[in-house]
This record gives C-alpha cells, sequence and structure tokens, in this order.
C-alpha cells in the first residue's frame, strides 16, 4: 500500500511563484493583507497562504496562474539589477566545479547585483559563509536588498574596498572574480586561498582570458581550465518539439585553477 504524499502548504514570509498561462511569471514574498496586482487580474495574498504548492488557482477576473515554490533559477532571472548577472547556466556549474556546498567559506569580488552572491549563499548555508567585496556602494547596497528578498543575506558578509588591497580571508575553500582584470589580483587571491583551494572567473572576451591563463601559470595556479556553457530550449509541445527560435549563447568564458604551494627554489 503506498503512503499517502504530504502536503505542503504555503506560510506567510515564504517566496511565492506564480505563473500564467503565457508563462508570464510573478515571485512574491507572502503577507497577510497584501496584493498582486498584474496584467490578468489580482489575487490576494490570504487566498495563497495556507494552501497547498502545485495548487491552480485563477485571479479575481479568472485568469488561470500556477501556484508554485520558486526555484534558484527563477530567483536569479527575478533579481533587480543594473549590470550583467552570472547566468543560472554558469552560477550552477560553478558550483560544482569549485566544490562550493554547505559549510564552505567562499569569497567572491565583484558582487554587483548579487546574482551569484544569492546562488553561493543558498549553496554554503546554514554553516557556511560567503565574503563579498565590492567597490561601488549603491551596487553593494542593490545586492544587500537583493539578498534580504531572498532570505539569505544572513550567510552573507559584504565588504566594500578594492581588492587590490587584499582579502581578509585566509584558507578559503574557494573563490571567484567577477573583474574585468583578474590577473592583476592573483597575489591576493592566492593568499586567500587554502593549499589546493579552487579559484574561478568569468570574462567575456577571449584576449582577457589570454592574459588570465599567462598570469596564472605564473602566479603558482595549476589545473588550469578554460571553458563556455551554451543552453539552447526547445518548445514543449509534444506534436511540434523543436527548438526555440532564440537560445542563451555566449556570456562568458569560465576559467578555473587550483591554487598550489609554490616550489621551494
Amino acid at each position: 500500500m503506498n503512503a499517502e504524499k504530504a502536503v505542503k502548504t504555503a506560510q506567510p514570509g515564504d517566496l511565492a511563484l506564480l505563473v500564467g498561462r503565457d508563462r508570464k511569471s510573478f515571485i512574491v514574498r507572502l503577507e497577510p493583507g497584501a496584493q498582486l496586482h498584474t496584467h490578468r487580474g489580482m489575487v490576494a495574498h490570504d487566498d495563497l497562504i495556507g494552501i497547498p504548492w502545485g495548487t491552480q488557482l485563477s485571479t479575481h477576473v479568472g485568469y488561470p496562474f500556477l501556484f508554485l515554490r520558486p526555484s534558484t533559477d527563477n530567483i536569479l532571472l527575478d533579481l533587480k539589477r543594473t549590470t550583467q548577472i552570472v547566468y543560472p547556466k554558469e552560477a550552477g556549474y560553478i558550483l560544482m566545479r569549485m566544490n562550493i556546498g554547505p559549510g564552505c567559506r567562499v569569497v567572491e569580488a565583484g558582487t554587483g547585483s548579487g546574482g551569484l552572491t544569492l546562488v553561493l549563499a543558498q549553496a554554503v548555508h546554514p554553516t557556511g559563509r560567503v565574503y563579498s567585496y565590492e567597490t561601488r556602494p549603491e551596487m553593494q547596497q542593490l545586492a544587500r536588498k537583493n539578498l534580504e528578498r531572498s532570505g539569505l543575506a544572513e550567510f552573507v558578509e559584504f565588504k566594500q574596498r578594492d581588492v587590490a588591497e587584499g582579502f581578509d580571508e585566509r584558507d578559503a575553500d574557494a573563490l571567484f572574480l567577477d573583474l574585468p582584470n583578474p590577473w592583476d589580483y592573483l597575489v591576493q587571491v592566492h593568499a586567500a586561498l587554502a593549499n589546493g583551494g579552487f579559484f574561478g572567473c568569468i570574462l567575456p572576451t577571449t584576449n582577457q582570458v589570454s592574459q588570465l591563463i599567462g598570469a596564472l601559470e605564473g602566479a603558482h595556479f595549476g589545473l588550469i581550465e578554460v571553458e563556455e556553457l551554451l543552453l539552447r530550449q526547445y518548445k514543449a509541445v509534444p506534436a511540434r518539439l523543436r527548438p526555440m527560435d532564440r537560445m542563451i549563447g555566449h556570456t562568458g568564458y569560465l576559467i578555473f585553477a587550483r591554487a598550489l604551494i609554490p616550489l621551494e627554489e
């Protein structure tokens, strides 16, 4: 006999995803008394709190929506941003390649709007920590708001400083740079990483990648790898399954390396 499926319901404070028939989606934090107003009608938060995830519901004008928990992908693409974020196709891969998980201490520089910061924080919690460096106060403020909205700000320590001055951390498990000139900071990166620690970086152009590779080889890093990820979606219609007209192509080159103990001369 099969056990009955446990029914999980939405609670006040939860992030919720509502997806319309046209795939237009909305992410809201559920608050008693609040309302979501869309181009297809209104939904009261009180009508959402306490109902099961996976429910199919309608706005006050009868337009159907799916009521779901948002994925990290959904949250990342919904972030308020003024700069390009690290796309989900790279963000998840970065976690795997750099062995980032619960309990890790991870350093990043170039917080931007906080997209990768959010993914890192979700990966390292509840016992890990992300240390995020940014020179622009307005960007750091935006990133902090994005992390607070996602409920992950407590796992991030924001630092407003030029990393040319060095990182405060030592023996970090992983360090990721999202800066246009990462080769200028490899001494500081190496000092912050544990022996054998994971280094990662994202760059938009091949000439930048070439310059970084040359610098890594002379800065006590090994196992250097360069990769690019392309993602193509398909129309999920059984009778006419085919690729979408547009795809997420080049968004950046990923560079990975490991911090090595310098050879004695």
